[in-house]
């Protein structure tokens, strides 16, 4: 009787996930790229859930952007899908503004009258009181870091309420108002980056919070322009921080970004980081002093040096755009009579500015203190950055990532396509006076401070000051 022969079952061939799809391929292959085992791919948390439209106060609101160049009034509300809606808008030239001061309150309140009723019209509402950015009296962005005893109880909303008030307290400068105190962190003890400190316990609570003031007098001068034009001043919003919640995308609040507003008078600056505000800037420059340089530089007005820099205005010239003549009306020369200036010289007269600009904006950055965050990505918005060849002159001078910003999710606006850019603070104006706001409190406050430290300095002003 023949031996049986027991033979054990070979173990299959090992295979192992493909570069591409769900295909197998042998051991012996080499792929191009290794993929993770599926009990990799399993352990992974799941997505999160689609982010609900965000809720706006109920209502119909009306704001006010008061530039150096042009007055802007939107009438709007929030919709349902979390966009915003402008049922009406006036667009005028300023009047009585240099600088994002009111210098003739008569030309302002004209100009103003005029803004608004534009818009009132369109809108078929009647407008009581406006939203209104904060450009005057010279704001300036300071933080604080207040230390409170608690003595190892639980955090209550009376004592985050006091660290607040403290920090408002010290940060009081004669002649000047605080428009804006939020906070940007808090400590318990030893435990730093805490967003909602109620509820904890500790022995200490330090509270890290950013003020934005500006110069009292400006600001009744400010309310002062709109009681003339019978409207009341519903609240103050830093242009920089408004032109941030127009033109920002949610992920780069969180993640860091740098908004550079440019406007005609001033050129503002604020740095996001961790959905907070950080730090914002003012500097005295803008596009109109682009403009005064041409008129200066060319013999001609500023009504024909501003219509150059629009249509034929660049920071950067082609060598065989130099040559190219342009038409021009100089300053004593009537009908049809006309000089002639090379792209070459118009842009000799341009760039000089824009790069002193960028150049303020690169150094008040570094000086800031800001670390990583006042590194991070640049998006430059407003009339003045759509001067051509800006961009890549920015990301030399700044050695930033630079990209532009319009206005997002908002409908009914002035202008379409990238010229809305200059209008991003009023957009911004709209979507904070809808709700916009609560983005940046990290903490809710108790009832008694619903309205907001904005409507308690309106108040002080118009009463104590």
């Amino acid at each position: 009787m023949n031996d049986l022969v027991v033979t054990e079952p070979q173990p299959p061939k090992r295979k192992r996930r493909g570069p591409r799809g769900r295909g197998l391929i042998p051991v012996g292959g080499e792929p191009a790229l290794r993929e993770r085992p599926d009990r990799d791919i399993l352990s992974l948390p799941p997505p999160d859930a689609p982010a609900a439209p965000r809720l706006w106060r109920p209502g119909i609101f009306g704001v006010l952007d008061i530039g150096s160049t042009k007055m802007t009034c939107l009438i709007g509300r929030g919709e349902a899908d979390g966009s915003l809606r402008v049922l009406g808008y006036g667009w005028r030239r300023s009047r009585g503004i240099r600088n994002g001061a009111v210098v003739d309150l008569r030309e302002a309140e004209q100009a103003i009258r005029a803004t608004v009723g534009q818009a009132e019209e369109a809108a078929d509402k009647r407008l009581d009181e406006v939203t209104v950015n904060l450009s005057c009296g010279q704001p300036e962005s300071r933080l604080f870091n207040v230390r409170m005893p608690i003595g190892g109880r639980e955090v209550t909303a009376q004592d985050v309420a006091r660290t607040i008030a403290e920090g408002q307290a010290r940060a009081h400068t004669e002649g000047r108002s605080v428009i804006h105190t939020l906070p940007v962190g808090f400590s318990v003890d030893q435990t730093s980056g805490i967003v909602d400190p109620r509820g904890h316990l500790c022995e200490h609570l330090s509270g890290h919070l950013h003020v934005v003031d500006a110069a009292t007098t400006a600001l009744r001068t400010l309310d002062s322009v709109l009681a003339r034009a019978e409207l009341k001043l519903a609240g103050l919003v830093s242009s920089p921080l408004a032109s941030g919640l127009a033109v920002l995308e949610e992920d780069e609040r969180e993640l860091g970004a740098t908004v550079v507003e440019m406007g005609g008078g001033t050129t503002s600056i604020a740095v996001f980081g961790e959905g907070l505000l950080l730090h914002t800037a003012h500097l005295p420059v803008g596009g109109l002093h682009v403009t005064n340089d041409l008129a200066r530089l060319l013999s001609t007005s500023r009504e024909n040096a501003e219509r150059l820099k629009t249509v034929y205005g660049s920071t950067e010239v082609a060598p065989v755009e130099e040559l190219e003549l342009l038409p021009l009306q100089m300053i004593g020369e009537h009908g049809d009579a006309m000089t002639r200036v090379s792209r070459a010289r118009l842009v000799s007269a341009i760039r000089p500015r824009v790069e002193e600009t960028l150049e303020l904006v690169r150094d008040r950055l570094d000086g800031a203190g800001l670390g990583r965050a006042g590194r991070s990505r640049v998006v430059l918005t407003g009339g003045a950055s759509l001067l051509d060849g800006i961009g890549p002159l920015a990301t030399r001078i700044l050695d930033r990532p630079v990209r532009f910003g319009r206005p997002m999710h908002v409908s009914g606006l002035p202008e379409v396509s990238s010229a809305a850019a200059g209008f991003s603070t009023a957009a911004g104006l709209l979507a904070w006076a809808a709700g916009a706001d609560r983005a940046f409190r990290s903490v809710d406050m108790p009832e008694t401070r619903s309205g907001g430290f904005l409507k308690h300095v309106i108040h002080f002003i118009r009463n104590h000051v």
